[in-house]
C-alpha cells in the first residue's frame, strides 16, 4: 500500500538471519516521539533531550499500545513497558541524516525474533513500516541525493568487486550528476538564448550565432558520445566481464573452469559430452569480478540433449566479452578442429592449447605458431593438468579485458540501461539539432530539439521523472535501505 511522505516509517536495516548487531530505523517528523514511547535512556534523560547525533545506552520496550499487539506474538511478550532488549539509540535531527528528516537508529541485538518485536513495537507507537528503498527515496525527495547517487547506493551495497565499488562510489559522490547537470546547464543556456531570438524576431536581434551555436551542439553531442563509448566499460567493472569458455567436447573446458574456480564446479570425466548445459562461476581477480561461463562442447550429434546444450553455448558465446577457445594438442595435426568455435572477431578470443604436456616443447611452438597463422588472434599452450601456462593464461585474460582505469579526472562510465538510453536519446536530439542549425531551419524548430535533449539529461539525475521510473527504480530496494 503506497503510503505518504508525512508518514513516519520504520524497518529492519540489517540483513536477515543472526547477527551480533541488529538496526531498526525510524524517518519522518514524528520519529523522536515514536522512538521515546518505545526506549529508555539509562542515564534517565528524556530521548527528546539528547543531543543530536550521540549515542545512549537505552532498554528497549513495549509502548503503552501494546495490547494492540497479536497476542499469539512470539516469547509471551505482551505487557506494556516488558523490556524486549538493550542496545544503543541514536537520534539524528534532520537534515543531518541520511532522508534529510528527523530520524533514530535503534541498535540491538541481531536475532530475528529480537529485531521484529523492536520493529513491532515501533509500529504500534506509530510509524508505519517502509516500503522497497522508501528511505533511499526520501534522500532524493528531499534533495539530497540526486536519482543517480540513490541509485548508486543500490551498487555500492551490491558490488562484488573493488572496482565496482570504486565505480559506485564515484557516482555516489555525485560525480556523474554534476557531469551531467554541467551538460544540461549548457542546452538550457543555448534553449534560452534561442528562444529569446524567436520571441524577438521582428526586432531582427540575434541572441547566438550560427556558428557559435553549433559549435556548442556538437562539443555537447561529443561528450555524451564520450560517456555512450565508456558504458560497455562500466557495465563490466558494475557486473564483471563474461570469459565464455568454449570448444569440442573432452579438450578440458570443466577443468580450466575447475582450477580457475579453485573448486571441483564442473564434473570432469574421460567421456567426451559431460558437460550438456552452461555452468558458471565468479572469480575476482586484481579486484575486478569475472564470471567464467563452461560450455557444452561443439560437435555434430543427433542427442536432442546435446543439442540444447549447444545451442545454449552459441547463446553464451554472442555474449561474451571473451572466449577462451580451447583445443585438445593432441588433436592440431588434423587442423579441423578450428571449426568448433564460430568466433569471427579474434580481438575478444584467445586460442589455448589444451594438454601441452602430451607433446614435447620443439612440437608446440610450431603448432602455437601455425594457430596464429591460422586464427590471426592471441595463441596460448598450457596444460591443466600440470598447470604450466595457466598463469601466463590468466594474465593475457587480464590484459584482454582491461580497459584504462577510471580516474577522476577522467569521463564518469555510466552502468545502467536506464543511462544508457537517456543519453542515446539526448544525443539523437542533439543530432536533430544540429542539422536543423546547419541546414537554416527555422529557429522552433531548433528549439524543440533543444528542449528534448535537455529533458533527456534531465531524467538521468532526477531534475525530471515519472513516478513509473521512481518505482522501478526504488522496488529493487531491500526494505530498510
Amino acid at each position: 500500500m503506497d503510503g505518504a511522505i508525512e508518514d513516519t516509517i520504520c524497518a529492519v536495516a540489517t540483513p536477515a538471519g543472526e547477527g551480533g548487531i541488529g538496526i531498526v530505523r525510524l524517518s519522518g517528523r514524528h520519529a523522536l516521539s515514536i522512538a521515546g514511547q518505545i526506549v529508555r535512556l539509562r542515564s534517565n534523560q528524556p530521548l527528546d533531550g539528547v543531543a543530536s547525533h550521540t549515542l545512549h545506552l537505552a532498554d528497549i520496550f513495549l509502548p503503552n499500545r501494546s495490547c494492540d499487539l497479536d497476542d499469539s506474538g512470539p516469547n509471551g511478550l505482551r505487557s506494556a513497558g516488558e523490556i524486549i532488549d538493550e542496545g544503543l539509540v541514536v537520534y539524528m535531527k534532520g537534515p543531518r541524516s541520511f532522508t534529510s528528516e528527523d530520524s533514530v537508529e535503534i541498535q540491538c541485538h541481531g536475532g530475528s525474533v529480537v529485531l521484529g518485536l523492536v520493529c513491532q513495537a515501533c509500529l504500534v507507537a506509530g510509524a508505519r513500516l517502509a516500503q522497497p528503498g522508501e528511505f533511499t527515496k526520501r534522500a532524493f525527495l528531499n534533495g539530497r541525493l540526486d536519482l543517480s547517487q540513490a541509485e548508486a547506493v543500490l551498487d555500492t551495497i551490491r558490488s562484488k568487486s573493488e572496482a565496482s565499488l570504486k565505480l559506485a562510489q564515484r557516482h555516489l559522490r555525485g560525480e556523474l550528476g554534476r557531469h551531467v547537470d554541467r551538460l544540461r546547464a549548457i542546452l538550457v543556456g543555448l534553449l534560452a538564448q534561442v528562444e529569446a531570438g524567436i520571441d524577438f524576431s521582428e526586432e531582427d536581434i540575434s541572441f547566438v550565432g550560427q556558428a557559435e551555436l553549433a559549435a556548442s551542439l556538437q562539443d555537447t553531442r561529443r561528450a555524451i558520445r564520450v560517456m555512450l563509448d565508456a558504458a560497455e566499460q562500466g557495465r563490466r567493472l558494475r557486473e564483471g566481464a563474461r570469459v565464455v569458455i568454449a570448444g569440442r567436447p573432452n579438450v578440458g573446458k570443466s577443468s580450466l573452469l575447475n582450477h580457475f574456480l579453485g573448486e571441483d564446479r564442473a564434473i570432469v570425466t574421460e567421456i567426451p559430452g559431460t558437460t550438456r548445459d552452461v555452468l558458471e562461476g565468479s572469480v575476482v581477480w586484481n579486484g575486478v569480478m569475472m564470471t567464467l561461463v563452461d560450455t557444452a562442447g561443439l560437435r555434430e550429434t543427433t542427442d536432442i540433449v546435446e543439442l540444447e546444450g549447444m545451442r545454449r553455448t552459441r547463446s553464451a558465446l554472442e555474449q561474451g566479452d571473451l572466449v577462451l577457445h580451447v583445443v585438445d594438442a593432441a588433436e592440431l595435426d588434423g587442423f579441423a578442429a578450428e571449426e568448433a568455435v564460430p568466433i569471427q572477431e579474434s580481438q575478444r578470443r584467445i586460442t589455448v592449447i589444451n594438454k601441452s604436456d602430451l607433446l614435447s616443447t620443439d612440437r608446440i611452438m610450431p603448432l602455437v605458431n601455425r594457430m596464429k597463422a591460422h586464427t590471426g588472434g592471441t595463441v596460448i599452450a598450457i596444460s591443466v593438468r600440470t598447470a604450466e601456462g595457466l598463469e601466463a593464461l590468466r594474465s593475457l585474460i587480464q590484459l584482454h579485458l582491461a580497459q584504462r582505469t577510471l580516474e577522476p579526472a577522467e569521463s564518469v562510465a555510466i552502468t545502467k540501461v536506464r543511462h544508457r538510453d537517456v543519453l542515446e536519446r539526448a544525443e539523437a536530439s542533439l543530432a536533430e539539432a544540429l542539422n536543423s542549425v546547419r541546414n537554416g531551419a527555422e529557429p522552433e524548430f531548433v528549439a524543440i530539439d533543444l528542449r528534448g535533449a535537455a529533458d533527456a539529461l534531465g531524467e538521468l539525475t532526477g531534475v525530471i521523472t515519472s513516478d513509473e521510473i521512481l518505482h522501478q527504480i526504488f522496488s529493487e530496494f531491500c526494505i530498510g535501505k
